[in-house]
């Protein structure tokens, strides 16, 4: 699907890097096919070294030569990224972004191009297993679909959209949701420490859990509520824990937590929340779209 298509990198900070590791380690392509491009000169080196990539300090450069456009630059620097850009990029092009919060519309039009792919990778994705939710516009062809699949497939798993909100709900969920799951090992690793264990035995102990845990929920298949109840005995220690976490809110605490994260994302992106939680957010505030 990636034979011969060369593919052009504005940004090579971590995703960036990660998404040329990745396709390289699954011999999606091979490594004169791409190009990256980065401001720093000492950045473009290691890059090169690293990869044996073609690298370049122009993005112009890149851009022109490239048949998939990869935005991985910061927000605050895409707006001047896009204008330097116009005018560069293929008109046959397929342009994708993994610039956080930077809407699909705002990228074609400061591109001056139709054919773009909005993504939301998250952290994982740096060893390839992230999940990468993505839309495309209508001027993407069935080929490129099928080329951003094989690149994003390279980040570990992926979801297609056809509405552009969900990219926004995706931030606030899978993006932001790792820092929630660090939080969590980390409370729960202070914990064992608390209780007397050394803390690389607190630390080995959570992340095996946590792996496990994840695992086998993704073997049985069954819902997480059920697995919960094959380890809650009545009266025992499993039951006693859960009541605290229920009695302390920690199911209030993240639904508010997602919810502003996604309030969040959607204001960086210069728009307005809609309403997605039967038309009130958890705070309790109405936040219906037609309000």
């Amino acid at each position: 699907m990636l034979n011969d298509v060369k593919i052009g990198f504005i940004g090579t900070g971590v995703m960036g890097e990660a998404m040329v590791r990745g396709m390289l380690d699954k011999a999606l392509v091979e490594p004169e096919q791409i190009i990256a491009s980065d401001a720093r000169e000492e950045r473009v080196r290691e890059i090169v070294e690293w990869y044996d990539i073609r690298g370049t300090t122009d993005n112009c450069e890149a851009a022109s030569q490239a048949d998939i456009l990869v935005l991985a630059v910061k927000p605050q620097a895409l707006g001047k990224v896009l204008d330097e850009l116009r005018g560069s990029v293929k008109p046959t092009a397929m342009v994708l972004s993994i610039v956080a919060g930077a809407k699909i519309r705002s990228i074609g039009d400061g591109l001056a191009h139709a054919a773009v792919v909005r993504t939301m990778p998250n952290t994982p994705a740096q060893i390839g297993q992230g999940i990468t939710v993505w839309a495309a516009t209508p001027q993407v062809s069935a080929t490129q679909l099928k080329q951003a699949e094989a690149i994003l497939s390279a980040l570990g798993e992926h979801v297609q959209v056809d509405d552009e909100d969900y990219l926004d709900m995706a931030t606030a969920l899978s993006g932001t949701g790792p820092a929630y799951v660090f939080l969590f090992m980390e409370a729960l690793i202070d914990a064992g420490v608390h209780l007397g264990f050394p803390r690389h035995v607190a630390e080995k102990l959570v992340m095996q859990t946590m792996r496990g845990s994840v695992e086998y929920a993704e073997y049985s298949t069954k819902h997480p509520a059920r697995l919960r109840n094959q380890v809650t005995s009545p009266g025992g220690t499993s039951a006693e824990a859960l009541y605290h976490l229920e009695k302390g809110g920690l199911r209030t605490v993240i639904s508010r937590a997602v919810w502003a994260a996604y309030q969040r994302s959607v204001a960086l992106g210069g728009g307005v929340p809609k309403g997605r939680l039967g038309g009130r957010s958890p705070e309790g505030n109405d936040q219906s779209v037609d309000k």
